[in-house]
Order: C-alpha cells, then sequence, then structure tokens
C-alpha cells in the first residue's frame, strides 16, 4: 500500500498548494520509463517520511495545464512545495539518497 496521493486539475489546489506540510510533487506519465524507475523510490520516500511531508504523483498526460503552470518540460520532476510555492525542483531519474540530500532543506529533515 502505498503512502502517495494522485492529484489532477481537481484537487491539486487543495492536497498542494493549501497544505499546511511541505508536499513533494512527482510529476510522471505512464509511458515514461524513467518515471517508472522512480515510482518505488518515490513510494519508499513517502513511507520514510510520515507525515511530515506529504507525497503525491501527478500524471502530466491527465493535468497538462499544471505541468505547464510549472514549467515540467521533462518527466519524471519532482518539485518540493512549502506555503503553496514551489521550492526546488529535480529532473529525470535520481537515487533516492541523491533526493534527500537537494531536498532534506526545504523539508526540515535530519
Amino acid at each position: 500500500m502505498s503512502n502517495t496521493i494522485e492529484v489532477n486539475e481537481t484537487n491539486f489546489q487543495s492536497e498542494v498548494l493549501e497544505s499546511e506540510t511541505p508536499v513533494l510533487v512527482d510529476f510522471g506519465a505512464e509511458w515514461c520509463g524513467p518515471c517508472k524507475m522512480l515510482d518505488p523510490v518515490v513510494d519508499e520516500l513517502a513511507e520514510d517520511w510520515g507525515s511530515s511531508v506529504k507525497v503525491v504523483k501527478l500524471d502530466i498526460d491527465h493535468s497538462p495545464d499544471i505541468a505547464m503552470q510549472y514549467h515540467v518540460m521533462g518527466v519524471p520532476t519532482l518539485i518540493v512545495f512549502k506555503d503553496g510555492e514551489a521550492q526546488d525542483r529535480l529532473t529525470g531519474y535520481r537515487p533516492k539518497q541523491k533526493i534527500v540530500e537537494q531536498f532534506s532543506t526545504h523539508l526540515q529533515l535530519a
């Protein structure tokens, strides 16, 4: 059972922009090989971070307007949101440790 939430144009505002906790958004697509490789890593992060960070997935083919709004030009792209604002991003597959190192300052992780 994954701790990730699927978001789309209907619930992005409430789940991401209005979230009281930091949110990691995984922008991906069904057809994307690197996205499929990243999926278990993102699921692990969701489990590791528990309730301190919300982890959500967004399919760019189902929500293209959000992808365009945040200038997602390639997938997978991970963006950290805090207080409704995009704080940092990574594009392309990265190992779990690199993701944690990149985002830890925004997420108050040890």
